[in-house]
C-alpha cells in the first residue's frame, strides 16, 4: 500500500503534488511529496495507527466509500487507490459540492449524492468493489453496512466499519453496543477479522475488519 509511517505518523503518496485538501501537511522526500494524514480527522488513519493489519489496499483497488462526507479520507484512499476508483456516497448536498471539486483535481473519485441506506438507487453506478468502507454515524450503520456489502463486494472482498457507539445508544455501555453489532455482522454471514479501538483519536468508536464467510 501507498502508506507511510513515519516518527509516529502516518502519510499518504500525494497524487496531487502541491495541493492540500484540508489543512494536512506537506512534506517532500526527494522527488515525492507526501500528505500527513491526521488520525484525529480520519477515522481510516486512527484504525492504522492503533495497529490495523490485514486491509487490503492496492494501487487498482476498487472501494466503495459510504459517508464521504467532504473527503478528507476519501482523498487518502485515492492517494493510495492511485490507479483504482473510490465510489464515493454523500447523502448531503452541501458536501457533495466540496467532493465534486475534489474529483475534479483526482480522477480516480467518482462522487455519488445517494442515501447509503438505499443502496439500489445506485446499484447501475457502482460495479463490484475489494472494499466497502462504511463511516455513517447512525442507528442502523452496521444493516446498511451489510445492505451494501451484499450487492456490491467481490467475492475475495472486505468491508470495514467505523461505529461511533453513541450514534446506536446514548445510555448503552459502549462495550456491550460493540459486542451487539459484531454479533449482528456475524449472523449475516461475515467474519470479523479485527478489532480495533479508535481512541485516543475517538471516542466510544471501534473499526471492525470484516470479510464474507466461507
Amino acid at each position: 500500500m501507498n502508506i507511510f509511517y513515519k516518527d509516529g505518523e502516518i502519510a499518504t503518496r500525494n497524487l496531487s503534488p502541491g495541493i492540500r485538501v484540508y489543512d494536512e501537511r506537506l512534506i517532500q522526500d526527494g522527488d515525492e511529496e507526501y500528505r500527513i494524514w491526521n488520525p484525529r480527522r480520519s477515522k481510516l488513519a486512527a484504525a492504522l495507527l492503533n495497529g490495523l493489519e490485514g486491509l487490503v489496499l492496492n494501487n487498482d483497488s476498487k472501494v466503495l466509500y459510504l459517508g464521504a462526507s467532504t473527503g478528507t479520507t476519501v482523498s487518502h484512499i485515492s492517494d493510495i487507490c492511485d490507479d483504482g476508483l473510490i465510489y464515493a456516497v454523500e447523502f448531503s448536498p452541501v458536501s457533495m459540492k466540496k467532493l465534486v471539486r475534489l474529483s475534479q483535481k483526482r480522477n480516480n473519485i467518482m462522487p455519488l449524492l445517494a442515501d447509503a441506506t438505499k443502496p439500489k438507487y445506485y446499484l447501475n453506478k457502482v460495479e463490484k468493489v475489494d472494499l466497502v468502507y462504511c463511516d455513517v454515524a447512525q442507528e442502523k450503520q452496521s444493516e446498511l453496512f451489510m445492505d451494501n456489502m451484499d450487492l456490491f463486494l467481490k467475492e475475495d472482498g472486505q468491508g470495514l466499519i467505523t461505529i461511533k457507539a453513541r450514534s446506536i445508544d446514548v445510555i448503552q455501555k459502549p462495550k456491550k453496543i460493540f459486542k451487539d453489532e459484531a454479533k449482528k455482522i456475524k449472523e449475516n454471514g461475515y467474519s470479523i477479522l479485527e478489532k480495533i479501538k479508535l481512541e485516543p483519536y475517538e471516542k466510544d468508536h471501534i473499526a471492525f475488519l470484516v470479510e464474507k464467510s466461507f
